[in-house]
């Protein structure tokens, strides 16, 4: 018989020990990056939010410093605080409007708390006397007064959070103009870091443009029912034309959730079944027109994800940010996307996360530079 070879017995019993080695500091790699992302959420949360919003705002920056008033040309430095102090503006006065919907609907819904039950169970009536009672009587032991007071309270950290994005945001643009400089420096060769920037530059068109397609059709979607709510007389017509726009952002299932919410106003405040019905259809089709013919069109092949994917990022940083999470988890999934696509080790995640598996390759990339050159 023949005896086996010691040293590759050796070898491979090494060999094996790394792997499983490897695969021990991922697990633990990961649990400790888990654990941060939800201890430092708040910050972290801002701290996305402030990058999202300087993204939006760069390209306009360096269109504004390329302007000349005559012989004069406007410096970098007046072109990004004349940006912060915009930004600032519109977030405090977004977070004003939305502060005023949200406690809008709070009172009226505290109004309504004590018929609320009652309304709600008789949507079941089809299902028999014994199923409407039974669900008026689960529904009449939630105290709702105190969660949504709750949820009041939750509401005053938008402020908050509002304040820490805007400082975030100053000190990205004081960071701006460095930027190119420190990323030479960096990586040490001039082709490598050109390449960085490029990626840089594609992440930031592309969640641009995904944020602007997606804001026009949300504006869209709310101003419709918006309109609709004021046909049939609701009183809270503005709150879920606002509630649906913000609501819209969150794939999927926001436009479920918003859908589901005129429902339920409609039938706490009219009480009527057949009315409910009409708004709630309507609705609907708004939600998908809007949703699944007129957003696919818009998109573009280069931001269309795998639905899949956008599920699991929403489950995701849902589970570890919560409802933030929930708005940024396709701009984070466009990110790791166009990161994976330049990546050839990482380029399979690209294509799974892509809807047709053809994400954007180098070659796109450089027409897509090349077309910011001359535009």
């Amino acid at each position: 018989m023949n005896k086996p070879d010691r040293p590759a017995l050796m070898t491979a019993t090494a060999t094996d020990l790394q792997r499983v080695q490897a695969v021990a500091l991922i697990i633990i790699a990961f649990a400790v990056v888990l654990f941060l992302l939800v201890q430092a959420r708040f910050m972290l949360i801002s701290l996305a939010s402030a990058i999202i919003l300087f993204s939006l705002t760069s390209d306009i920056i360096s269109f504004i410093a390329r302007l000349r008033i005559g012989p004069f040309r406007i410096p970098n430095v007046v072109a990004s605080f004349a940006a912060v102090i915009l930004i600032a503006t519109a977030l405090l006065a977004l977070t004003s409007i939305l502060l005023a919907q949200v406690n809008t609907v709070l009172v009226t819904t505290l109004s309504y708390a004590e018929r609320a039950p009652s309304a709600v169970a008789s949507l079941f009536s089809f299902m028999g006397p014994k199923t409407e009672s039974a669900i008026l009587n689960s529904l009449q032991s939630v105290n709702f007064s105190s969660s949504l007071r709750a949820m009041a309270g939750q509401a005053g950290n938008l402020t908050q959070g509002t304040v820490l994005v805007i400082l975030f945001v100053g000190f990205l643009f004081g960071e701006r103009i460095w930027f190119g400089t420190k990323l030479h420096n960096f990586f040490g060769d001039r082709a490598q870091a050109e390449r960085v920037s490029r990626i840089i530059s594609s992440i930031i068109h592309r969640v641009n443009y995904y944020l602007l397609v997606k804001t026009i059709i949300s504006a869209i979607t709310g101003g419709l029912i918006f309109i609709l709510a004021k046909l049939f007389g609701l009183e809270l017509a503005t709150a879920l034309g606002v509630i649906t726009f913000v609501l819209n952002f969150i794939p999927n299932v926001g436009s479920i959730v918003a859908t589901a919410l005129i429902a339920l106003v409609t039938h706490v405040q009219l009480g009527d079944a057949t009315t409910t019905g009409i708004i709630f259809l309507s609705a609907g089709v708004i939600q998908f027109v809007n949703g699944n013919v007129i957003d696919p069109l818009l998109m573009g092949r280069a931001l269309r994800l795998s639905a899949f994917g956008i599920i699991l990022s929403l489950a995701f940083w849902g589970a570890v940010w919560g409802i933030p999470g929930m708005f940024l988890s396709v701009p984070i999934m466009v990110m790791l996307m166009v990161v994976c696509s330049h990546v050839p080790a990482l380029r399979p995640f690209a294509i799974l996360l892509s809807r047709e598996g053809l994400p954007e390759s180098e070659k796109m990339l450089d027409q897509q530079r090349q077309h910011d050159l001359f535009s």
